[in-house]
């Protein structure tokens, strides 16, 4: 199948809807009937802010996380759409793919 892998990066502290992003950004995404995402969390990074985040040992709020899925045109119209209804800014990276299942080909 073609389509696109959709990675969203934020960090631990950021929320939507009184709960972390990245973990808004999964439910999401089930909820939209989309088939399957990963949320990952790094030791550190830094965006555009040039500022580093990381992962301390007493405070993790800084932590970056990031989200990622496979997604047909479709889906991600919807995940897209479903972003600026609830508001949402977040830095995304969106990669034309194939996926699919081996042994079912």
């Amino acid at each position: 199948m073609k389509g696109y892998q959709l990675t969203f990066f934020t960090q631990q502290d950021r929320q939507h809807n009184q709960q972390p992003l990245g973990e808004w950004l999964l439910r999401s995404a089930m909820k939209l009937g989309i088939g399957g995402a990963t949320l990952t969390v790094a030791a550190e990074g830094f965006g555009r802010d040039r500022k580093l985040h990381a992962a301390h040992f007493f405070e993790l709020a800084d932590q970056p996380v990031e989200v990622t899925m496979a997604v047909s045109e479709q889906q991600a119209e919807r995940m897209f759409e479903h972003l600026e209804q609830e508001g949402v800014k977040v830095f995304y990276v969106k990669t034309p793919i194939e996926f699919g299942m081996t042994g079912e080909i």
